[in-house]
């Protein structure tokens, strides 16, 4: 199978990687102490197009795929994984609507979404945890014009700053949290939307993430997405797709840590000789630099074929599953393996917050967890190798 990058992907790249370093870099260990939600960021990405590489002309996107879209992920998480995220809440939170969504529902959301105008959030785990989907109790329940929302969701990114939120409801409780769920688009000023508050986190802690309730939240019938009883297959699809960006975000705060410890490494003077003239370091170099390139061929190669799977209802195969699951996986523990190893490498001062690897280290972690942990994707791909 071929994924050169083509042309207009490498001069995209090329241009992110510029913006990255010049624009998102220089602010990542502030925005990282802060804690502060990086409007900045998403007026920089939204003017250059980021959020909508992946979306139709007709809303506003570039319809440059799947694989451009993972190219301009990784390199902003080379600079900032907090920055790089926001382009995969967006996706997440927006794919459900341009998958099942009715024509005014695409109409109402999407353009201002795609454009960086408005924010969007994905309301799904629940206290009995994100892959345990049979557990969840949030309920939708229909009246007249109206479905009444009552429940709660945690974790949720961008909760905080989002505009609309894309939640996961059960409308018939005797079919249960698969068969009888749903999704809706609740907006941030409907009745009995609350959020709470902030999580302080090991790692992305620029990126907003709280708890969302619902008291008796009213949410127009227009605004179900799709059929009620499909928000399972809408939100399986939605995930497998996403992962693939989620593995694009680890494999950038891989890549990012990795050339900060090699250009340490080769400046750093210890018994006379570049520290990278060391075996001891130098071997972990060439270790990382593999583990990488793996991930981005891997990576590179789900992208694409992700990618050709139609913007509808239509099913992933199964070997689009699997690479999905793989790539995200692999990828994930990629970084994590690859910043703790950047940390050692330099030594004392990777301890200390003044370098950036150890922000890089906390913020590799949250990949092997969240668009479903490494443990729920190797029993994706166990049951279908």
């Amino acid at each position: 199978m071929q994924y050169e990058l083509n042309d207009d992907q490498k001069l995209l790249q090329e241009m992110v990687r510029r913006m990255a370093k010049d624009k998102v870099a220089p602010g990542a260990i502030e925005r990282d102490e802060k804690e502060e939600f990086p409007w900045d960021m998403v007026k920089l990405l939204g003017e250059n197009g980021i959020f909508g590489i992946d979306f139709p002309n007709e809303f506003g996107g570039s319809e440059a795929g799947m694989l451009a879209f993972c190219l301009a992920v990784e390199e902003l998480s080379k600079a900032d994984a907090s920055v790089g995220v926001l382009p995969l809440i967006q996706e997440l939170g927006s794919l459900p609507i341009l998958y099942a969504g009715s024509k005014k529902l695409k109409e109402k959301y999407l353009p201002s979404i795609v454009s960086g105008e408005s924010l969007i959030a994905f309301a799904l785990t629940e206290t009995v945890g994100g892959s345990d989907v049979a557990g969840f109790k949030t309920k939708a329940v229909r009246e007249g014009n109206y479905y009444i929302l009552n429940g709660n969701k945690i974790f949720i990114s961008n909760a905080g700053v989002a505009d609309f939120v894309t939640v996961y409801a059960v409308t018939d409780p005797e079919k249960g949290a698969y068969k009888g769920a749903s999704l809706f688009v609740v907006e941030k000023d409907f009745p009995g939307f609350k959020v709470g508050k902030k999580e302080k986190k090991m790692g992305l802690r620029a990126s907003d993430t709280r708890e969302v309730i619902f008291e008796d939240c009213k949410i127009p019938k227009e605004n179900l997405i799709g059929e009620e009883g499909q928000g399972f297959s809408i939100t399986m699809k939605v995930l497998d797709v996403t992962r693939v960006g989620v593995g694009a975000q680890a494999l950038g705060v891989a890549a990012g840590a990795f050339e900060y410890a090699k250009e340490y490494a080769k400046e750093r003077i210890v018994f006379g000789k570049p520290i990278i003239k060391h075996e001891g370091i130098g071997f972990k170099l060439a270790d990382m630099a593999i583990q990488i390139e793996a991930a981005r061929q891997l990576g590179y190669k789900a992208a694409c074929e992700v990618g050709k799977t139609p913007k509808d209802m239509t099913r992933l195969t199964k070997e689009q599953v699997l690479l999905a699951s793989m790539s995200k996986t692999f990828a994930s523990d990629v970084a994590m393996k690859v910043t703790t190893d950047a940390v050692q490498v330099l030594g004392g001062y990777g301890y200390i917050k003044e370098y950036p690897v150890e922000k890089m280290m906390r913020d590799a972690k949250i990949t092997q967890i969240y668009e479903g942990t490494n443990e729920i994707q190797r029993l994706i791909i166990m049951n279908n190798i």
